[in-house]
């Protein structure tokens, strides 16, 4: 008995070792996925804090304000064009904190905030000191802050105080950061699992066989499939912003038919990636491999529970590239801010050009059975 026992369990790890995918899940994903979350959240108080400087006496891009260099000492600042003014200030090893300065207008630095592009902005008042503007229910902003007011007092810049504004503008909150991300995965996940395992499915089950003896032309067939989940997914849109709005209050603040393009357009740019990766999977194993290959690094890295400038800056450019990030990126400009159909053009041609090219490839090699 114990014999057999042994063989059996050999055969079964011959047969999982068979499968490449069912291993790279089972080992390698947890690993990356482990990596990619540690670069973006561990060591956050010595990573680099990104702070918006508003100079109330000369509001210029890209002026120098005195008051600041005083602060931080000027031969502590490092200066570069793309990046700002970086200091990094450290008191032992137990002790450090960097700080990224970006001179801004005002409206400039709210438009960063609400993008996450920023945890915070200040501005220095002769007669008030400094006022820092940030919501504090916002955990990386709170502590951006205290670090911050804790280097400047370090620094022996404690004689005048500060104020904190609470930011209470529409778009500001956190939840007004997460909902257009949640909106901007549901469109990912109608398209990849609605349309992807759908075909998947109908292959795996032979029923696409019988397609084959009828006259039916593939694109017609997928373009069916595409429009069926469209339906689906605009009610499960109208169903989640719904619950936004009478439970958080959050309101659209612009334009509708640009949030019509860039939902038409999202949709079409993961319907032609769900039809490029469904075209030749044959079993469950490859169909679930492919999808989540393609899904849950976006779902890591696009921005879509926490700003993707959490991470370094070196893998900040190929973020900003991904479909996931684009969109969530532009519903949020939308429902936030008051952007009309002209602002959403370029980055809807890029979904559209995207959708394209993979509807075109999965058409040409897509396999009835």
């Amino acid at each position: 008995m114990i014999k057999i026992l042994l063989r059996l369990i050999l055969s079964q790890f011959k047969i999982f070792f068979r499968e490449p995918g069912v291993v790279f899940w089972s080992f390698i994903f947890p690993l990356l996925i482990a990596w990619i979350l540690g670069i973006a959240f561990v060591n956050k108080s010595n990573g680099w804090h990104v702070v918006a400087v508003v100079d109330e006496s000369n509001d210029v891009i890209n002026s120098h304000p005195d008051w600041l260099l005083e602060k931080t000492g000027v031969d502590s600042l490092m200066y570069s064009s793309d990046l700002g003014l970086e200091w990094q200030f450290k008191k032992n090893e137990s002790e450090q904190a960097r700080f990224r300065f970006k001179y801004m207008n005002e409206n400039e630095a709210n438009i960063a905030l609400k993008r996450g592009m920023i945890s915070l902005w200040l501005k220095l008042n002769p007669v008030e000191g400094i006022r820092y503007h940030f919501d504090p229910d916002n955990t990386e902003s709170s502590l951006t802050f205290l670090l911050l007011e804790r280097a400047f007092s370090l620094q022996g810049s404690s004689e005048q105080h500060s104020e904190i504004r609470a930011i209470t503008m529409e778009g500001s909150r956190y939840i007004d950061f997460l909902i257009p991300g949640l909106m901007a995965m549901s469109i990912m996940n109608a398209c990849l699992w609605g349309i992807g395992w759908s075909l998947i499915d109908l292959r795996i089950k032979k029923l696409m066989r019988r397609m084959v003896a009828t006259p039916l032309r593939k694109s017609i067939f997928l373009l069916s499939h595409g429009l069926n989940r469209m339906i689906l997914s605009i009610s499960e849109l109208l169903l989640l912003y719904s619950f936004a709005y009478f439970y958080f209050g959050i309101r659209i603040q612009g334009s509708l038919w640009a949030l019509l393009l860039i939902f038409l357009s999202g949709y079409i740019a993961f319907a032609g990636i769900a039809v490029l990766i469904s075209c030749r999977a044959q079993n469950t194993q490859s169909g679930n491999g492919l999808i989540n290959l393609v899904s849950l690094p976006m779902f890591v890295l696009s921005g879509v529970f926490f700003s993707y400038q959490n991470f370094p800056d070196w893998i900040t450019p190929y973020v900003e590239v991904l479909p996931l990030t684009i969109l969530a990126n532009v519903l949020r400009e939308v429902i936030t801010e008051s952007v009309v159909v002209y602002d959403v053009i370029l980055p809807s041609i890029s979904l559209i050009g995207i959708g394209s090219a993979c509807f075109a490839l999965g058409l040409k090699f897509f396999y009835w059975h």
